[in-house]
């Protein structure tokens, strides 16, 4: 039921491989940004992350960034960006939270919410409050934003409640997993795909997420490069919307290991492979 996007137009036959980021600015107008296992990995930012965006401003290059983060407002998360030394303005930073949101306005009925304890939704349009076991049958639709506190029995219970009344769900994170600094989470992607009704995404890989960064650098696909640490959001994503690709292979997903086993698996073939950012 549930379809990734498919790349308009072919995979390289090969990838380049750049010891860093400064090897492809001045390659291209604007650059679309992960921020897992390119500017940070779990609450830890990267060495050179920060001087890197500011090398790309500082050529002319147009730079956003692009999450698949949805548990936090969008307050909260421009706050973690500037407390690591980051400069980016509201419009610099779109979320899969806010195009969820923006889906979910004017829906109408109760929606619960999948989300860490203690997670606010008073950014989120309409009714929305934290699942609890009332909501799981009451509930008219159901929004996924974070995976902390998820479970297997929490899980379980969920497909129950929509096996046999079936509802709307919305995940605002379709990452499987995430890279932390002790390993790998599973994030919402990774329960959602299993439920048993059609699931709306928004965010990396599909097209509404790549849709807004275009937008806001206001250049075109064929001009913008998409840098990411994994090959099914980021590479297949920016792939699909017409990018150019960049996997950073040395943080996030592919610390420690090589990329290219996967890659000749999966025919997910970026235009450049750099070990770090």
């Amino acid at each position: 039921a549930h379809h990734l996007p498919r790349a308009a137009r072919g995979f390289p036959p090969f990838s380049y491989r750049i010891p860093d980021l400064t090897g492809v600015i001045a390659r291209y107008d604007g650059f679309i940004l992960d921020a897992f296992g390119v500017l940070n990995v779990g609450d830890g930012v990267l060495a050179r992350s920060v001087e890197r965006v500011q090398q790309m401003r500082a050529a002319g290059k147009r730079v956003v960034v692009l999450t698949n983060g949805a548990a936090a407002t969008r307050e909260q998360a421009l706050e973690k960006y500037r407390r690591w030394g980051f400069d980016f303005s509201d419009g610099d930073v779109i979320a899969s939270r806010d195009l969820a949101a923006a889906a979910l306005a004017g829906r109408g009925g109760r929606w619960a919410a999948i989300a860490p304890a203690g997670a606010g939704f008073d950014d989120l349009p309409g009714d929305v409050r934290a699942l609890d076991d009332a909501l799981l049958e009451r509930a008219d639709g159901f929004l996924f934003l974070g995976s902390q506190g998820w479970d297997d029995r929490r899980q379980a219970a969920l497909v129950a409640a929509l096996t046999a009344r079936p509802r709307p769900v919305i995940c605002a994170n379709p990452d499987i997993v995430a890279p932390r600094e002790a390993g790998f989470t599973w994030e919402p992607g990774h329960y959602a795909f299993a439920l048993p009704v059609p699931v709306e995404f928004h965010g990396k890989p599909f097209g509404g997420a790549f849709e807004a960064a275009l937008r806001a650098l206001d250049l075109p696909a064929n001009r913008v490069a998409m840098v990411g640490d994994t090959l099914h959001t980021d590479i297949l994503g920016g792939r699909a919307a017409g990018c150019f690709t960049v996997l950073v292979a040395g943080h996030g997903f592919f610390a420690g290991q090589t990329p290219q086993p996967y890659i000749d698996a999966t025919g997910l073939v970026p235009d450049f492979i750099a070990d770090e950012t």
